[in-house]
């Protein structure tokens, strides 16, 4: 039997993994007790070959993760805040790094390292009651977990810009407009959704699945040329898989292909 007082719950059913950020009575506030279980979890989904997808959503109704847990945030040194944030970007470029894709599944607030967890997941799926913000000028200090590096890439500089200096909060509706999420549903219909996009996912070959993160990756660190090589080299080895024989055949033959991750 689970204890509810676990900070944080990681399970996997049907090869999608599953992160719930669980302390909904403080709106799933990130202290480092829920911060070490999610290390934990990420050394596990690394060592999971029959994790093909990994969703991450809060606990409840109203919050995803609405921000750092303050009382830990307010005992922060010079030595302490450089100290965790560095061990929390290490561990977000890790989900982000991660090759199999993520989907964060935002339920009511995403702010501050909530918003920046949702950055380092592939897809953002948002129900119509989600808000999103990175509010920490409002608190004398700035997004230290990769948001002023995350959000200009996805929403480009100047929307990233009015957002950060302003530490405004927006819904649902002006993040999709804006890029930041890929869609919006109804709240009763969001883990639908995002079990939906992860099961479709998840029936695709893993390698090439892998080798497109990568290579998706690789677009937005490097100069053209460069990733058209990884690209290229990918596909190749794409074809020595017995998935890519198997994807050919079955296309061929009007059947449905069954991929086996070799």
């Amino acid at each position: 039997m689970r204890k509810m007082e676990e900070p944080l719950i990681f399970e996997v059913k049907n090869n999608i993994g599953y992160v719930i950020f669980n302390r909904p009575n403080v709106r799933n506030a990130m202290n480092f007790a829920m911060f070490e279980a999610l290390q934990k979890a990420v050394d596990q989904i690394g060592k999971m070959s029959e994790c093909r997808v990994l969703i991450l959503r809060g606990a409840g109704e109203k919050s995803f993760v609405s921000g750092s847990d303050i009382e830990e945030l307010s005992k922060r040194t010079v030595l302490t805040g450089i100290e965790n944030a560095q061990l929390r970007k290490d561990v977000f470029s890790r989900i982000e790094r991660l090759p199999i894709p993520t989907i964060a599944a935002v339920n009511g607030f995403a702010l501050g390292i909530g918003c920046e967890i949702a950055l380092c997941c592939t897809l953002r799926v948002a129900s119509e009651n989600a808000r999103f913000g990175l509010p920490e000028i409002n608190l004398g200090i700035i997004p230290g977990v990769g948001g002023t590096q995350r959000l200009p890439r996805v929403i480009g500089r100047a929307r990233a810009a009015e957002l950060i200096l302003t530490g405004r909060i927006i819904d649902a509706s002006e993040a999709l407009r804006i890029g930041l999420v890929n869609s919006v549903v109804p709240p009763d219909k969001l883990d639908e959704q995002c079990d939906q996009i992860a099961g479709e996912i998840a029936s695709k070959p893993p390698i090439a699945v892998r080798f497109a993160l990568q290579a998706l990756d690789v677009s937005l660190e490097t100069e053209i040329d460069s990733g058209n090589i990884l690209e290229t080299l990918s596909l190749g080895i794409c074809f020595a898989t017995e998935d890519s024989k198997e994807g050919l055949a079955a296309f061929l033959e009007k059947r449905k292909p069954k991929f086996r991750g070799k």
